[in-house]
């Protein structure tokens, strides 16, 4: 989930070519509303990458209490260039099980999602 068009453009392709599968989202909202659906269709998502703030949206900051009231198994891991908010730095008391800080490579995006998974 991210408010950059060209992020999730170019992310996704990458990870499509590591083999990963996809959703992406532009805000909180409709991050929650995808993670709502595909557990709906029993296709739960292994883990979310949220940024952390979104202008004039709903960020991960929001969007994290909402996805653990749907989902409390939820692995989410917090984006953001403001690397000295008290999210990035502390993600697991905020619900994150990570943090990515921006801007990332696509190796540290993998292994970010490794971490998730693990």
């Amino acid at each position: 989930m991210d408010d950059e068009e060209s992020i999730l453009e170019i992310m996704s392709q990458m990870l499509r070519r590591r083999g990963f599968d996809v959703s992406c989202a532009r805000d909180g909202a409709e991050a929650v509303a995808a993670h709502r659906d595909a557990m709906a269709a029993g296709a739960r998502f292994d883990t979310v990458v949220m940024d952390l703030t979104i202008p004039g949206g709903v960020g991960g900051r929001e969007a994290i209490h909402q996805l653990l009231a749907i989902d409390p198994g939820v692995r989410a891991v917090v984006s953001s260039g403001h690397s000295n908010d008290p999210v990035m730095a502390r993600p697991m008391e905020h619900g994150f099980v990570g943090a990515l800080p921006k801007p990332y490579s696509i190796a540290e995006l993998v292994a970010a999602l490794q971490r998730a998974l693990a």
